[in-house]
């Protein structure tokens, strides 16, 4: 009798171990869905602003119109985006045209004095911290559920219930580059 007492234990312990792993790798997956609608409502945020600001910077600037169409080409790409890595590269495209674009506005003393681009700019400096943070973030949240699905006894379960492995944001080419600077 106490043989089969101590299987049914081992097999009660056995069960809610699988179960917690189970129901811990579902909560990180569902952290990473979460992380990643609070940087796609940042992102919207940052693309609802960049017609306003282009609007601005037209009156001023407005041949420079490569520079314009570039950020509303990098804009429209990110708001077409279907997947999250879709929209990862498109908003690498978008930080590097708002990059260019503010470059562009250094030459137009009028422009950056301009009240209305001053506050785009500040919202859009406000937004891109507020991405930046919510990236990190995400890829803390991926880090957490990779790490979950990768190692013993995770990986085992990971396997068993098909749960793959996620991506997160990575800096693009542009900022890897150390910028020239001349006096």
């Amino acid at each position: 009798m106490i043989p089969v007492i101590i299987a049914i234990v081992v097999v009660v312990v056995l069960a809610i171990a699988i179960i917690s792993m189970y129901n811990n790798i579902v909560t990180l997956r569902n952290r990473i869905d979460n992380a990643w609608q609070n940087i796609d409502t940042q992102l919207q945020r940052r693309n609802d602003l960049i017609p306003n600001l282009v609007e601005t910077v037209k009156g001023y600037a407005a041949h420079e119109r490569e520079t314009l169409d570039a950020v509303i080409n990098a804009r429209n790409a990110s708001v077409a985006a279907p997947t999250p890595e879709d929209k990862m590269a498109a908003e690498n495209m978008v930080t590097g045209a708002l990059r260019q674009l503010f470059a562009v506005a250094e030459n137009y003393p009028d422009l950056k004095a301009n009240q209305n681009f001053s506050q785009l700019q500040t919202s859009l400096e406000t937004t891109e911290d507020k991405i930046s943070y919510a990236r990190q973030s995400y890829n803390d949240c991926v880090l957490n559920y990779n790490n979950a699905i990768q190692t013993f006894p995770g990986n085992v379960l990971g396997g068993l219930f098909h749960f793959t492995e996620r991506q997160g944001f990575e800096a693009d080419e542009a900022s890897r580059s150390v910028p020239e600077v001349k006096f």
